[in-house]
């Protein structure tokens, strides 16, 4: 990986460019960009999760920066499956051009509308199913079944007169899905006669080795847990996972008891699932949370968000006792998921909590209550061996998976020159089965904090870190116009420190003295004055108390 920015020259006639904007060197806001003929292709458009050194921020955005002034020639924005990794800055995309066509299957179009809903967005949509073809522009799309832990997720094949891609998406190999729906091996290995040019491929569990366990295997884990257990139920899970709401459903009706969704994303998603047929449930079980707490406490199974410590959602504010339902002593909770990288110490701080109040908590450590949604490496090697790609960009995942994924691929035969391992931003270009990267481009973090969008900077979350972690100092000072002598103050106020604030009654006749000096030397700018101060206690502070706090100095004239 290279950070060397360096823009690429012009598109060469015939050419496919090829630029990942996000998703790799972590694990989110997934979304390529291809470019062949003047026309634009985007393959999904997700959001990255904030991790805690990232304080008060919502969500993080691909940067649009790649495709800024280019969206007239967008023809349209492919989406894989219904993650919020891979479809929630959709809105922010389209709040910038309402009309682009959204292209995917059914049941990730679905999720995607009623989330553009929320912000009153209308798209243009394009359904699409495995086996089908379209021409969008001049890029003839094939849609290929893959499974994951959504239903519904597609691979697609693109084709250009530069050559053929293959995206994966997410996807693993479960040769025995709920759904019976299974990664179509045959359409890859027609693609692989045809001869595919760049293969795009997850690389999340490329470093795990073996094969990803089958989904099915944690039926009979939830059905046991969940037929043992005394009194309540609480499983948190993803809020797209219908796979694994399903089989909590089943072990729920199985023992008698009903279920009651919790969080908004969940009720929605189950909601649009079950109307579409993606989710099926006896009748009867559901039961609205409200009129939940007037069943036996043995008779009820909540379905809940927060599974990976999120502090506003349900499972968190249920550990810190902010909401209706309060687990307490012999209740169980299930965190039915895996662990984003990022997030473990929110997660064992949720987990801690909870065991605090009394429930027993069942997780991935624990018990088998959670299989991954991507190929290990097994998995991928049937791919490379079924595929032969004459070049491979890993993609989705942090820079070990995609280290881990490029040497799977050189294992199966790839030539190490033809593994590219890129970054967000990397500018490859393929023609005639040669890929080489040309460019790359200067893409940062877009943060969402409550309304604004990319108002928040690097610099201003270092600021909040510091008001968290170090404290915060004003100080007053009224000095004379003419002479710089001091009129008033110092008054220092402190926050975020255990010592009284008499304890800067010692650095007081210190400002003052470095005031008097820089008065001496002829200082009278206000902003050279405001510094003075804040060099002279940010010295002691550091001396004195070992911190390094945030330091608002403000010089009145008089």
């Amino acid at each position: 990986m290279t950070n060397t920015v360096s823009a690429p020259e012009k598109l060469a006639p015939g050419t496919l460019r090829v630029t990942p904007v996000g998703g790799l060197g972590e694990i989110g806001r997934n979304m390529t960009v291809f470019e062949y003929d003047g026309k634009l292709l985007i393959v999904d458009c997700g959001v990255l999760f904030p991790e805690e050194h990232q304080p008060g921020v919502d969500l993080i955005l691909p940067d649009f920066e790649a495709i800024r002034g280019r969206l007239d020639d967008i023809v349209g924005v492919v989406l894989t499956h219904g993650h919020e990794d891979h479809i929630g800055a959709v809105p922010y995309l389209l709040k910038r051009k309402g009309d682009i066509p959204l292209i995917g299957s059914q049941l990730t179009l679905a999720l995607v509308e009623a989330k553009l809903k929320e912000h009153r967005i209308k798209p243009y949509t394009l359904t699409v199913k495995e086996g089908q073809r379209e021409q969008v522009g001049p890029f003839d799309l094939e849609f290929v079944a893959v499974n994951h832990s959504i239903p519904d997720a597609l691979a697609v094949g693109i084709r250009t007169p530069a050559g053929l891609v293959l995206a994966t998406g997410d996807f693993k190999m479960d040769q025995l899905p709920l759904d019976g729906r299974l990664t179509d091996l045959r359409a890859f290995a027609r693609l692989g006669e045809e001869g595919v040019d760049m293969f795009l491929v997850d690389s999340t569990n490329a470093d795990v080795p073996g094969f990803t366990p089958l989904e099915r295997a944690i039926g009979p884990v939830l059905d046991q847990v969940i037929g043992k257990a005394p009194r309540r139920v609480i499983v948190a899970s993803f809020s797209s996972h219908i796979h694994r709401v399903q089989q909590v459903i089943d072990a729920a009706a199985a023992h008698g008891r009903r279920v009651a969704f919790l969080g908004r994303s969940m009720v929605r998603n189950m909601t649009i699932a079950e109307q579409l047929g993606y989710l099926k449930v006896p009748d009867g079980v559901l039961i609205d949370y409200k009129k939940a707490k007037d069943l036996p406490d043995d008779r009820i199974v909540y379905m809940s968000t927060g599974s990976q410590g999120e502090p506003m959602a349900v499972l968190s504010r249920m550990a810190n006792l902010d909401h209706a339902i309060e687990p307490g002593e012999g209740d169980t909770v299930i965190l039915a998921s895996s662990l984003i990288p990022g997030n473990e110490n929110a997660v064992y701080r949720v987990i801690d909590g909870l065991t605090k109040l009394g429930a027993n908590v069942v997780h991935k450590a624990n018990a088998k209550v959670h299989v991954s949604g991507h190929a290990a490496a097994g998995e991928l090697l049937y791919c490379y061996n079924i595929l032969k790609p004459k070049n491979v960009l890993p993609v989705h995942g942090e820079y070990r998976h995609l280290m881990a994924n490029a040497k799977l691929a050189q294992d199966s035969g790839v030539p190490a020159a033809n593994t590219i391992i890129a970054e967000n931003g990397t500018v490859i270009d393929l023609k005639d089965g040669v890929a080489k990267v040309v460019g790359q481009l200067d893409l940062g973090f877009v943060y969402v904090d409550g309304s604004s969008v990319g108002e928040i900077t690097d610099a201003d979350l270092k600021d909040r870190r510091i008001l968290g972690e170090e404290g915060f100092i004003s100080v007053i000072v009224v000095v004379d116009a003419a002479t710089g002598r001091v009129i008033t103050g110092p008054e220092i106020h402190a926050r975020g420190f255990a010592e009284d604030d008499a304890v800067f009654d010692s650095v007081k006749p210190k400002i003052v003295q470095a005031l008097a000096e820089a008065a001496k030397s002829g200082v009278r700018d206000q902003h050279a004055l405001q510094q003075v101060v804040r060099r002279t206690i940010g010295r002691w502070v550091n001396q004195s108390l070992r911190r390094r706090p945030m330091i608002v100095p403000m010089v009145i004239e008089a």
